[in-house]
């Protein structure tokens, strides 16, 4: 049985087409949304209403944690716009980009949400051969996976991020399994520091404490895009940061 795995394809519709190729299966970790790109700034929602220049402003008061005056900036941007809500401009922009990777989504195809995503549009895409899973388990060449998908709550005020406890509650839901997907890795240092922004990303104690009570034969993440370590194991169990997959446009590969 041979599985491709990817996360943060962040809009790489042209590589997620390929991204099954010679697998029986594909498991998508989330992050589907470009709205900002911190690797090429002209790339994204962000930049492709406002301007590379704007969104290179944004990136450094974020990089920076100013996370007030990156709002304030933004807000100003947005009233700007006129008729409509951000809210509203920047859904009109996530559809737009839902419809093209859901449509390039090889099948069978096992989803989860990550944190720039917005889950109540996924069922406005999904089709047939695509299953999404959350707090969920599903089998898959006799082995049972587990799900759990978004992240923990930050300054960055992402659209899918939900308190530690609603989190640990979809974790403890999935329970023990053969492999377990998430979008965000477990609170290892090693695991949630990322080495390009410098700084520690949000991990989940949660998961941790699950892998170390349950010791599933693999973990898969993602989230961090420049992580310290890629890998570590715990106890028995192999962590795997499966890799930024808009950066490489390769998918992490699991056989057994």
């Amino acid at each position: 049985m041979r599985v491709h795995v990817v996360s943060d394809v962040h809009a790489r519709a042209d590589a997620l087409a390929k991204a099954g190729d010679g697998a029986d299966a594909l498991i998508c970790l989330g992050d589907l949304v470009l709205f900002l790109d911190y690797d090429e700034p002209g790339g994204g929602i962000f930049a492709d209403m406002f301007g590379e220049a704007a969104a290179v402003r944004l990136i450094e008061l974020r990089t920076q944690r100013r996370f007030d005056e990156a709002r304030e900036f933004s807000g100003g941007l947005w009233a700007g716009l006129g008729a409509g809500t951000p809210r509203d401009h920047i859904e009109r922009a996530i559809r737009q980009q839902y419809a093209d990777l859901f449509m390039a989504m090889p099948t069978p195809a096992y989803v989860t949400y990550g944190n720039v995503d917005v889950p109540h549009l996924y069922d406005d895409y999904v089709r047939e051969g695509i299953t999404v899973l959350d707090g969920q388990t599903t089998t898959i060449g006799g082995r049972t996976f587990g799900f759990v998908g978004g992240g923990l709550r930050t300054p960055m005020r992402t659209p899918y991020e939900i308190s530690d406890e609603d989190y640990a509650a979809k974790v403890a839901a999935v329970g023990a399994v053969d492999v377990l997907c998430a979008h965000i890795p477990p609170n290892l240092p090693q695991l949630v520091y990322d080495v390009e922004a410098r700084r520690l990303e949000r991990g989940s104690s949660a998961l941790l404490d699950a892998i170390r009570d349950t010791q599933p034969d693999v973990v898969l993440f993602g989230h961090v895009h420049n992580p310290l370590a890629r890998r570590t194991r715990i106890g028995k169990t192999e962590c795997v940061n499966v890799g930024h997959f808009r950066g490489r446009g390769t998918p992490y590969v699991l056989e057994w």
